[in-house]
């Protein structure tokens, strides 16, 4: 059994005006435990709507997810939910909750219950996880944006989840910032074995985890790993997504008679196409 499993999953959100819209049409989709999944989509294609339903904020309106076995529409385990799943939101201020960094970590842990000697040791171990430690005493709102999400990420592995959705944490940050909560993420999923399941909107993000998922319109349109799902750009591009800058690059020049004989996913690697060109033609 995989860690998370989706089944046949809808969703509908009750609206006052217009009533029922379903925005999620029958998902089918596992997740197993230690990967590193990136969820792409174009803005309302469901991928914030998945991400709550993995925590249990959400219940299927069709369907069933399971957690590590557990039934989320479970209403008497919807706690053991949170307990393996912690979900990381775009903008960490609306998820600091304390006027110190250490105290702040410890707010999850202390409503679950759990003694204080062992919240102190589960704060320093999270905090150390994503390098700050030395920031424990600081006041949250003193910090770059980069190094409040890390808080925020610190947090939840202070509850010993066992995955972290991050629903487009770095959309806020400015490039330093989106490279230190990046560099966090694959740390934890690399060391510690933490499922991963990353939503975002950039690619270079995307590239980087092991499997990639392209949701649409409420479907599930690709899933594989990320040279296979963006070697069909012209599939994504009927959809609206994107896809990385070096393998757009490459394409537009296929396209224009320049074959490079490759669909790289970075600058590293489109530069050695280059390189590997300019010596056949020498």
């Amino acid at each position: 059994m995989a860690f998370i499993e989706a089944r046949n999953v809808r969703f509908r959100y009750e609206e006052e005006d217009a009533g029922s819209r379903e925005v999620l049409h029958g998902i089918d989709l596992n997740v197993e435990a230690g990967e590193f999944v990136a969820l792409l989509g174009h803005n309302g294609c469901g991928k914030s709507t998945m991400a709550k339903l993995f925590n249990g904020m959400l219940i299927p309106s069709g369907g069933t997810i399971t957690v590590d076995g557990i039934d989320t529409s479970d209403e008497s385990r919807q706690l053991d939910v949170r307990r393996r799943v912690g979900l990381v939101l775009q903008n960490p201020d609306n998820q600091l909750v304390a006027g110190v960094v250490e105290e702040d970590v410890a707010f999850g842990p202390e409503n679950l219950g759990v003694p204080p000697m062992e919240i102190r040791r589960r704060v320093d171990e999270a905090l150390k996880a994503v390098d700050m430690y030395h920031y424990r005493a600081h006041a949250p709102h003193k910090l770059s944006g980069g190094q409040k999400q890390r808080v925020a990420i610190a947090g939840v592995i202070a509850m010993e989840t066992r995955c972290i959705v991050l629903d487009e944490p770095t959309a806020m940050l400015d490039p330093r910032g989106r490279t230190e909560v990046m560099e966090t993420i694959k740390k934890l999923n690399r060391e510690k074995g933490i499922t991963i399941i990353l939503i975002t909107h950039y690619m270079d993000e995307a590239v980087q985890a092991g499997r990639v998922v392209v949701m649409d319109g409420g479907n599930i349109l690709m899933d594989g790993a990320p040279r296979e799902v963006f070697s069909h750009v012209e599939r994504l591009k009927r959809h609206g997504l994107d896809v990385p800058q070096a393998t757009e690059l490459c394409y537009r020049l296929k396209a224009a008679g320049i074959d490079l004989g490759g669909s790289p996913l970075s600058v590293e690697e489109c530069l050695a196409l280059f390189r590997k060109r300019m010596e056949e033609s020498i």
